[in-house]
């Protein structure tokens, strides 16, 4: 496939073309997937509750079984102004190849592994959120293998739940990605709002040093007795 951004994540997968693995994965059934609902849902960290119902930052894990590879998607939104339903913000896929049961990066062995971001706005109309990319998309970072494919923005479309404090969508990226189910699950708020039960990052309260006293003359000038 082409190299241009409308080529997005084409790579071979165990000696097969892309063509070859995208025919066999629809011609038996259950064999190409992603993860259900229930299995991305599992994976997540514990929501954070925060005072806004939209804004903060989304985490989603998933695994492919056509392409072999495992996925987090983050979301970054953030209100353009308050009260609109209107947000700006950032898209970074993290993905990397490797078997079901690998769902942290494993050890680089050549298989390829990489970060993409793209800047990304959202709108709520009647209740429905679309969040996607815009502009180029930008190659982060290659930590295993070599990059030499091109890649379509992501759109994120969908409902938040509030009882479950997900935002459950598909994306539809004009390649790969056909109505595929996401599950968003926020894990940090933003204006530096923690959240009541969300992930956070580790603080360390640093205390001052105790007081020392003046040295006495049993010391000498380094401290030493």
């Amino acid at each position: 496939m082409p190299v241009r951004s409308q080529a997005r994540r084409a790579r071979p997968i165990c000696g097969l073309s892309l063509l070859a693995a995208f025919v066999v994965a629809s011609w038996l059934p259950g064999l190409g997937h992603a993860s259900t609902v229930a299995e991305q849902r599992a994976r997540l960290p514990p929501p954070a509750t925060c005072s806004d119902p939209i804004a903060g930052v989304w985490k989603s894990h998933s695994y492919d079984t056509r392409f072999r590879d495992w996925t987090i998607f983050t979301l970054e939104m953030n209100r353009v102004s308050p009260g609109r339903d209107e947000f700006e913000g950032r898209i970074t896929n993290h993905s990397w190849l490797a078997e079901p049961h690998e769902s942290s990066p494993p050890p680089c062995r050549g298989e390829l592994r990489y970060v993409i971001s793209m800047d990304a706005e959202g709108t709520v109309v009647d209740g429905h959120l679309n969040f996607y990319g815009v502009g180029t998309w930008s190659l982060d970072d290659v930590p295993c293998g070599s990059w030499n494919m091109g890649y379509n923005l992501d759109h994120f479309s969908g409902d938040i739940d509030a009882d479950l404090l997900e935002f459950q969508t598909v994306n539809n990226d004009g390649g790969r990605a056909v109505n595929d189910p996401v599950v968003f699950r926020r894990v940090h708020c933003n204006n530096g709002e923690s959240g009541e039960q969300g992930e956070q990052e580790p603080r360390i309260a640093v205390a001052p040093p105790p007081f020392t006293p003046p040295e006495d003359a049993a010391r000498g000038g380094c401290g030493l007795r």
